[in-house]
């Protein structure tokens, strides 16, 4: 006797079961990181925190040029916090999936939830670190609020979203290749000097303008740093390319994860 297939979910409940999915995981994915020791989450954001104090001061005390008269202490701030948020983001999407096989026997849980998850939480613990720090340095009369409050979150999110979809991108191809873990942490060591946090456009020669405004995270430091320093700093960007480089980038990435989804063998 043959059987009817499966009524289909509603949409809304669909969301509200991916909801529940990735609020777990997310639980889960802090728990198993931080544990109940010492601050437990709290290193969430201290540990970015750190990282961003730690190159704040190592530019203040090497008095770091960047080719402007900006503040090092506002500079370093907008721009080694830019690297942590799409820099980390890859490397804990890399080997998710391996390390998270045995969830996959449950019906609900996508290859997508695993890093979704993984996503929120680096998102989070980059923005709570340069909001913490920003307001810190405010409060003690070292960095003046930025001009353009919009300008900023316009670029950080861009930031982030370029951040998400070459996780995902590259964490779906690590599941296929071991290279892909291999080559990353010593290319994401090279891109920073390069990915715009180290310098500001104007500062640079023309012919190497051209040559960095290829690079989609310059233009997303640009648009922070106009945004907090308004006229201060004279920034170069494109967000039509941003835009347009995210999207593509992003496609790749939910193509990759599809093809992946369809060899998954749970463990």
């Amino acid at each position: 006797m043959a059987t009817s297939p499966p009524a289909p979910v509603p949409l809304r409940q669909s969301l509200q079961i991916n909801g529940r999915v990735v609020g777990a995981l997310l639980v889960r994915e802090m728990l198993t990181r931080y544990g109940r020791h010492n601050i437990g989450f709290l290193w969430l954001f201290v540990e970015p925190m750190l990282f961003t104090l730690g190159v704040t001061a190592l530019w203040t005390a090497t008095k770091s040029v960047h080719g402007s008269d900006l503040p090092i202490v506002a500079f370093a701030l907008t721009g080694y916090s830019s690297v942590l948020l799409w820099r980390n983001m890859p490397g804990r999407c890399i080997g998710a999936l391996w390390a998270n096989l045995s969830l996959m026997y449950h019906r609900n849980i996508k290859v997508l939830d695993i890093y979704t998850a993984r996503l929120l939480l680096e998102f989070g613990g980059a923005t709570i670190s340069f909001a913490v720090l920003a307001i810190v340095f405010m409060a003690f009369g070292i960095l003046a609020p930025p001009e353009d409050f919009l300008g900023v979150a316009a670029g950080w999110l861009l930031l982030a979203w370029f951040g998400c979809a070459l996780a995902i991108f590259l964490g779906a191809m690590s599941h296929r290749s071991e290279l892909v873990d291999k080559l990353w942490h010593p290319a994401s060591y090279l891109l920073f000097p390069l990915s715009g946090a180290a310098f500001l456009v104007d500062a640079l020669p023309l012919a190497a303008q051209k040559v960095v405004l290829w690079i989609p995270t310059v233009h997303g430091v640009e648009m922070v740093r106009e945004g907090w320093f308004g006229s201060q700093a004279r920034a170069h960007f494109d967000v039509g390319y941003l835009l347009v480089f995210n999207l593509l980038l992003s496609v790749a990435g939910l193509l990759m994860v599809r093809w992946v989804a369809r060899r998954v063998v749970p463990e």
